[in-house]
């Protein structure tokens, strides 16, 4: 991304130009960038990427008034909004496999959430997951993996969504989409403050889609 001083060829430019660059504004400042097509906009680390950004955008509302001044506190720092800079670090974080924290920096620490027996039910084309959440604790969310071979991916590209635990009740995730065949699930619990568990299942978590 190059930032600009001025507007390219108009007062205001935005949109792309000859399909090989994009001019736009970010927080009042102009800036153009090349335009880049992803070659698979579904591929297993995307969708992992976008179910992290998609669960930091549904849980900025609830973080605490201290959580938030803190991340004020470094937004100050790059001239971007509080949200922004909680976003940037927790995806940083998450790129690396790490948990995200609704702090900074992120203090690895708290009780997990109490889970308790998970079941999986297939369908056409795919799966319903369901496991009780007994007991929130310092948790904060739990990231679902996915694989078609019974043994814990450790790879990121195998987390296909992201879920919030915000009180102890029962989750309920339907994993949509699947070609016809046999899917093993395991889950990874975080809490607040970005402390990440192992691979958690009781027995083998499988359903077979048809």
């Amino acid at each position: 991304m190059v930032k600009v001083n001025a507007p390219a060829m108009s007062l205001d430019a935005s949109g792309s130009l000859g399909g090989a660059l994009v001019f736009s504004k970010w927080k009042g400042r102009n800036y153009i960038r090349t335009l880049v097509r992803p070659s698979n906009p579904r591929s297993e680390l995307q969708v992992a990427v976008r179910a992290m950004m998609k669960f930091l955008a549904q849980n900025w509302a609830s973080m605490t008034a201290p959580e938030k001044a803190d991340w004020l506190l470094l937004a100050k720092a790059t001239s971007i909004s509080a949200f922004n800079a909680m976003v940037a670090a927790n995806m940083t974080r998450w790129r690396q496999y790490l948990a995200p924290s609704t702090m900074t920096p992120a203090l690895e620490t708290g009780t997990f959430q109490a889970s308790g027996a998970a079941t999986a039910v297939g369908g056409f084309h795919q799966v319903t997951i369901s496991f009780p959440i007994a007991g929130v604790n310092d948790g904060w969310g739990i990231a679902l993996i996915r694989s078609t071979a019974n043994d814990a991916p450790t790879d990121l590209g195998h987390v296909v969504a992201v879920i919030p635990t915000p009180a102890a009740e029962a989750i309920q995730y339907t994993d949509a989409g699947l070609v016809a065949g046999k899917y093993y699930y395991w889950w990874r619990r975080f809490t607040r403050a970005g402390k990440l568990d192992g691979f958690y299942a009781q027995g083998e978590l499988s359903a077979t889609v048809t």
